[in-house]
């Protein structure tokens, strides 16, 4: 079953004996830390892999600013890029010197870069094995933080 944000961390939240979470804005200690730590901890987890289900490749488009040092051509990231795995030319995805730098590729090629790269997909699409890590790592951070909480009269503390 496709789970979404709001689901991973209620299940998360249910492994440690906290109330679920409807909603990342109800104001309560749970939804505070699910809707400050949620993000962070499912794009660590994501680029922590090369996860088949967020692997993907993109044709880069070029950019006028080239960098200052050491390489020609500058190309955008994807909007949905979370690490990279391999660039190429034309119709391989891997064999190219390039440096990730100032959220842009640099490289020495003009035209046809294929970035092989790691992407953030819509929790909807997550497979279930992933689910349950995610759900076990939120649950791990979750935890101090609601400890903290509940020694705070309710109140988050980070």
């Amino acid at each position: 079953m496709a789970l979404s944000a709001i689901a991973l961390c209620s299940r998360a939240l249910l492994k440690l004996g906290a109330a679920s979470i409807a909603s990342f804005d109800e104001g309560t200690a749970e939804s505070e830390v699910c809707a400050n730590l949620y993000p962070a901890l499912r794009d660590a987890m994501l680029s922590s892999h090369p996860w088949n289900f967020a692997t993907g490749q993109a044709t880069l488009p070029l950019l006028a600013a080239a960098p200052v040092a050491d390489y020609s051509c500058a190309y955008q990231l994807p909007a949905d890029f979370l690490r990279a795995l391999s660039a190429g030319l034309g119709a391989r995805g891997f064999g190219l010197d390039y440096r990730i730098a100032e959220n842009r590729l640099h490289c020495n090629v003009e035209d046809g870069v294929v970035l092989t790269y790691v992407f953030r997909p819509a929790e909807l699409n997550f497979p279930p094995f992933f689910d349950q890590a995610l759900i076990a790592r939120l649950a791990a951070e979750f935890c101090n933080r609601l400890r903290h909480a509940e020694t705070m009269g309710g109140r988050y503390w980070w």
